[in-house]
């Protein structure tokens, strides 16, 4: 990983586990079900390797950060699990799930990700003392072999990514993988908001 040193990918990992820790939480109490993260996993990998954990077709969401902090945040989920959160928030036991996507279920995945990711960015104001805010989610289903149509929905010429992954259970229904997706520049730029705070002794 000549791009990020061993210290980076240490920072990363610790960010990831209290924004996305937040963000289990958030879920959990829309889904009604117990939600477990497991410690992330980070590597960098080639814009055309995002999608290498997922089959046929996925769900694709971008949020971008609009203060405190410059970049895009990207989350990949598999369909069935969509499905599955989608059934949950509407009361179900998220077994029922033999049915096509449709907008409802894109708009439910919206949601969860933004309360998601609006938990997660309010762990990030507090790590860095500042505000930081997001963009309302926006969500595609995309098929997996369809480079084209995922690259052109990524808004980036960028090659290299920092992708951080997930094992995500939700009860005893789901026990997926859940990816995040960050420009190598803007986890760098992560990094070094980290570092200074630390360096000044406002985190331990």
């Amino acid at each position: 990983m000549d791009l990020i040193s061993n210290e980076e990918i240490d920072i990363l990992g610790e960010i990831a586990n209290i924004s996305m820790g937040n963000a289990a939480t958030a879920l959990s109490v829309m889904l009604n079900h117990r939600v477990d993260i497991t410690t992330p996993r980070i590597s960098i990998i080639n814009r055309s390797e995002a999608l290498d954990d997922y089959e046929k077709t996925c769900i694709f969401v971008q949020i971008h950060y609009v203060k405190g902090l410059s970049g895009n945040n990207v989350l990949i989920l598999k369909e069935q699990d969509v499905l599955c959160m989608t059934d949950m928030m509407m009361g179900g036991d998220g077994t029922n799930t033999d049915v096509e996507m449709n907008e409802m279920h894109l708009s439910a995945a919206s949601e969860a990700m933004n309360q998601m990711m609006g938990k997660a960015a309010t762990s990030m104001a507090t790590l860095y003392n500042t505000m930081v805010d997001i963009s309302t989610p926006d969500v595609h289903k995309i098929d997996v072999e369809s480079v084209k149509t995922f690259e052109k929905m990524f808004e980036s010429t960028l090659e290299k990514f920092i992708k951080i992954s997930f094992r995500i259970e939700v009860g005893d229904v789901i026990d997926s993988t859940m990816v995040q997706l960050y420009p190598v520049s803007f986890a760098l730029e992560m990094c070094e908001k980290f570092r200074q705070r630390k360096a000044a002794g406002e985190i331990d």
